[in-house]
């Protein structure tokens, strides 16, 4: 069975083919819209929805040939229905309706944290609730425990900012471009980690939610009592510790989760994911302990189609799809 994936939740407009059985990802294009944004410093969801609109045609017709597939070869279509952007899932959604009536196929609408998690399994196809997972991006920061049929508890989750956010809104205050995660990342990769001691909330090995308010808080007060030569000088560790910080809280409130539920297995998904230092960490406690750590590969740790497409077919080999919508052909209403 063919797939077409399409995410449309914020910046990225992405369309991916993917083959059921066996489970192949036959290509997967995306369209990431950081020029538009970079200017503001931020996602601007109008202009987002518009450059989705203008996007999302090139980048399906993009997939389709990549795949080496007849448009008419699709059998379903899985799209992104939240959480997100109210725009830019709006013009995922009614593209992948009209093509999906066009076409005489299912869509299926998904959940986009579900997706990043679809994401670790396209990874490692061999995982199998009951598990941990950690979904850590720019809009969400959450531990929840999945167990067999798909029943999600939540177990912590951000008071606050997530923590991608956290990265870029204090890499903007210390003069970064957005986004500024990666770059962050790059600069303090040599750096001291403990050059500044930035907060990390909630303290305590019973507490498994997150916060980081606080944090921006304080790198801001760093920026007004430090002159900006003594901050340029020194930026590679301040990002060492700013990372630091984001990726220590990270990393406790996860273990205390882990403790907490005895889960044998952590999965971990969303953009956050691609960063180095939490993946170094969370491998050497997981390694120590037994625990089977999955994670997506770099290139489907950021928004994707592939994740939704995957998120679909996940469901579907448990016969648990229950969101599928069959668009049928317009058909005028009789006289």
């Amino acid at each position: 069975m063919i797939w077409l994936g399409i995410e449309s939740s914020c910046d990225e407009t992405a369309c991916a083919v993917l083959q059921d059985e066996p489970l192949k990802v036959l290509s997967n294009p995306l369209y990431s819209q950081i020029d538009e944004h970079a200017l503001y410093g931020g996602v601007v969801p109008e202009i987002a929805a518009r450059a989705h609109l203008q996007k999302i045609v090139p980048v399906a017709e993009a997939a389709v040939k990549e795949a080496g597939i007849k448009l008419s070869d699709i059998e379903a279509i899985a799209y992104t229905t939240g959480p997100g952007l109210m725009g830019p899932l709006l013009v995922g959604a009614s593209f992948a309706k009209g093509l999906a009536r066009d076409l005489q196929i299912p869509a299926y609408g998904m959940n986009h944290l579900e997706g990043h998690l679809a994401a670790a399994w396209l990874s490692n196809p061999e995982i199998e609730p009951p598990f941990l997972t950690l979904t850590v991006s720019g809009g969400h920061t959450e531990l929840v425990m999945e167990e067999p049929g798909f029943k999600y508890t939540s177990i912590g989750r951000t008071r606050d900012d997530a923590a991608g956010e956290a990265f870029d809104k204090c890499g903007k205050l210390l003069g970064l471009k957005y986004p500024a995660g990666a770059t962050i990342s790059r600069l303090g990769a040599n750096g001291n980690r403990k050059f500044v001691d930035f907060p990390r909330a909630l303290r305590g090995h019973d507490n498994c939610e997150f916060s980081f308010s606080g944090l921006k808080t304080s790198v801001l007060r760093f920026t007004e009592t430090h002159d900006p030569e003594y901050i340029q000088k020194n930026l590679g560790d301040i990002c060492a510790s700013l990372e630091d910080a984001i990726v220590d809280s990270l990393v406790t409130k996860t273990i205390n989760a882990l403790k907490i539920t005895k889960m044998k297995t952590l999965v971990v998904g969303g953009g956050v994911s691609a960063n180095a230092w939490l993946r170094t960490r969370l491998q050497d406690y997981c390694g120590k302990h037994g625990i089977k750590f999955c994670i997506p590969d770099r290139s489907l740790s950021t928004d994707n189609g592939a994740m939704i497409a995957a998120a679909a077919i996940r469901r579907k080999r448990q016969n648990l799809l229950t969101s599928v919508e069959v668009v049928k052909p317009w058909m005028p209403l009789a006289l």
